[in-house]
């Protein structure tokens, strides 16, 4: 007989065969008919698979959404393959995993690529095997007959995966009724009939190489959204259309902020009225780190690959750098060569190296600690072309980047504060955020003492700053620290429901070791400091990628790149317009002036979707009377005052936050 013990404690002793869709019987028919899969010693399982020994069983239903839209969206994958195959005999199956939002599938056609037009078809298949009911069946087969099956039905992608798996144990299928199997680890819903057949919709398809190399055959991918009913289907593909209007591309060039082009693939052209919000943060993230002790420095661009060997980047990320080797003439022309004997350079991916060697000019003394660098340092990474996405994702990048080099007594405390001032800074721009601490990886530098020590001490300052609650979705992420230090990381929530990881602290005592870093202790010995990696934006690229989704556009006004434009009616009051965006432009306010011969409709409906805040009418009344009409965005009001008053009111309106005093 198996133990099986449930969450409250209890303990039922069940014969071998016994399944957890049998305990879930035995406890009660409402708790059979809600169960769809169950936890077996932590492990998600199918409700149908029988226990192997004794176990811990926790059993899932439609109430645990994150368990329950992973298992529909991978069974989503596998009813979509089946539809393919049904649909167009010949096509192969390769790799179908649940996504956050959904699921994709990628295919290898016998006649040509799927498209768009393909999609309503395949969606009515996928529907018609739903509602079929079709049982999914686990095996175990030995993997020699199955390779051989894979082989013999000409599923050759299949079977190199099959036979490259590793360790020598047997594979794990799933039949969907008797006609139609797949390779995978599972687990999966009972039968196709659990999934809703009004929850899913196919959104797009795509070209992808096989195991995602590019030297690889080309595949066919097939991109879904998947949900647990048509409710949350509909909900999400509001989400989708309001995300397509809040582009941060399409904005960024109705608005004139910035382009890209082939010519700098995966760099940024910033345009006059872009970098204006450029400028604007950087003076924002400015005030903030120099009432917080930091000290503002610059470091090169390029240093030489021996110092990313000795930092260990070089071994680790040397696939995402651009190296430049020394350039001579061959002595033909003047042809630009490589010599032999080349000494390389590299492009710099992060900061912190070049930090340390700040640091290490001068002896340091145990007194001098805290010392908190600060850079708006400027990044390249060598990006895949497929993973560039407008200005989220780039191959050249400024970060707000500090590194604070500290005593082991003061951690706790530098991460406390920068907790509080990155909550600070992030409520400034309206976002909520929850923090995650990711943990070790396998693969990593340093002793386990040592990262012991930093994953505690990271704890004990979220703790200290009252941020370790459900509230502020406090989660620990196993193995997804870097390779030298765990992590915190800030997880922003924007006007839609999105999340965006932007913010992180790295408690780092490997960086300092490797690179020779040392201060003067108070009992006159040498000591390594600790380092401690901070951002706060992340990326200002992405950031503003972030804002610009985030506000629609619709910036907050000491942002705007445009705060106000002065329009006319009539080209009488051209002159009084001129006076009005002058008496602005003196208070600093950024203005432009509307004198166009145009209807003010016209001119209305033009500054609004380039989403001017603040649209002030003149004319020949306003003139007359020293006023102006104010429109603002968003608002059919219209507002008449006096000049003085308009100019006292944007001053006090496009003040940016005060961060000069210290948190």
């Amino acid at each position: 007989m198996f133990r099986i013990t449930l969450p409250d404690g209890s303990v039922r002793e069940v014969a071998p065969g016994t399944t957890p869709a049998d305990i879930a019987a035995a406890i009660g028919p409402g708790l059979a008919k809600a169960a769809i899969a169950a936890r077996v010693d932590g492990e998600l399982h199918d409700i149908g698979r029988p226990f192997e020994g004794d176990a811990a069983l926790a059993l899932i239903t439609s109430r645990d959404e994150a368990d329950a839209l992973e298992m529909a969206r991978h069974d989503y994958a596998h009813v979509l393959a089946e539809a393919v195959q049904q649909l167009f005999p010949g096509t192969q199956i390769t790799f179908g995993p649940s996504t956050d939002d959904g699921f994709y599938y990628d295919f290898a056609p016998k006649d040509r690529p799927f498209t768009e037009e393909d999609l309503p078809a395949i969606e009515e298949a996928m529907r018609g095997i739903i509602r079929a009911d079709k049982p999914l069946r686990r095996e175990v087969w030995d993997r020699a007959t199955l390779i051989s099956r894979w082989k013999q039905q000409g599923e050759t992608f299949k079977a190199e995966w099959a036979a490259e798996l590793p360790g020598d144990e047997p594979l794990t299928v799933y039949w969907s009724g008797d006609d139609w199997l797949d390779m995978c680890r599972g687990p999966h819903l009972a039968s196709t009939g659990k999934l809703d057949p009004d929850a899913f919709k196919l959104t797009r398809v795509s070209g992808a190489y096989w195991r995602g190399d590019q030297n690889n055959p080309q595949l066919s991918r097939i991109y879904g959204t998947g949900w647990l009913n048509k409710k949350q289907l509909a909900e999400h593909l509001v989400r989708l259309e309001e995300a397509a209007k809040r582009d941060h591309r399409r904005i960024g060039q109705d608005m004139d902020l910035f382009h890209l082009q082939s010519e700098a693939q995966g760099s940024v052209f910033w345009h006059p009225k872009g970098y204006v919000i450029y400028r604007a943060l950087e003076d924002y993230m400015r005030r903030a780190i120099h009432a917080a002790g930091y000290l503002e420095i610059k470091t090169p661009q390029l240093m030489d690959v021996r110092q990313w060997e000795t930092s260990g980047h070089w071994g680790k990320y040397a696939e995402n750098m651009f190296a430049v080797p020394d350039i001579v003439p061959d002595g033909e022309g003047g042809a630009p060569a490589v010599a032999a004997d080349a000494d390389w350079m590299a492009l710099k991916p992060m900061n912190c190296p070049a930090h340390v060697l700040v640091f290490r000019q001068g002896i340091k003394s145990y007194r001098d600690l805290p010392l908190r660098f600060y850079e708006n340092g400027c990044c390249h990474r060598n990006e895949a072309h497929g993973a560039l996405h407008g200005i989220m994702r780039v191959r050249q990048f400024t970060q707000d980047d500090a590194h604070i080099f500290c005593r082991e007594d003061q951690i706790v405390e530098e991460v406390r504060s920068f907790c509080a001032l990155a909550d600070r800074i992030y409520k400034d721009f309206g976002f909520t955020y929850s923090i995650k601490l990711a943990l070790r990886p396998e693969k990593r530098f340093g002793s386990d003492a040592d990262w012991d020590k930093a994953e505690n001490e990271l704890r004990h300052a979220v703790v200290q700053a009252g941020l370790a609650t459900a509230d502020h979705g406090w989660e620990e992420l196993p193995g997804e620290g870097a390779f030298y230090a765990p992590k915190l990381e800030w997880h922003l929530t924007d006007a839609i429901g999105r999340t965006w990881q932007v913010g992180t602290i790295q408690s780092d005592r490997v960086l300092p070791e490797r690179l020779d870093a040392s201060y003067v202790g108070e009992d006159g010995a040498r000591h390594r400091p600790v380092m401690l990696h901070r951002a706060i934006f992340g990326a200002y690229e992405r950031f503003i990628g972030i804002l610009i989704e985030e506000y629609a556009g619709k910036f907050p006004l000491w942002l705007a790149p445009v705060q106000a434009v002065v329009a006319t009616i009539v080209s009488d009051a051209d002159d009084y317009a001129r006076e009005v965006a002058a008496k602005l432009a003196a208070a600093g306010i950024r203005v432009e002036t509307d004198l166009r011969n145009e209807k003010i409709n016209y001119k209305v409906r033009e500054h609004s979707l380039a989403k001017v805040p603040n649209l002030i009418v003149v004319g020949k009344r306003e003139a007359e009377e020293g006023t102006v009409a104010l429109r603002q965005l968003g608002s059919e009001r219209q507002q008449v005052m006096a000049l003085d008053d308009l100019v006292a009111m944007l001053v006090r309106d496009a003040t940016p936050p005060d961060l000069s005093v210290s948190v």
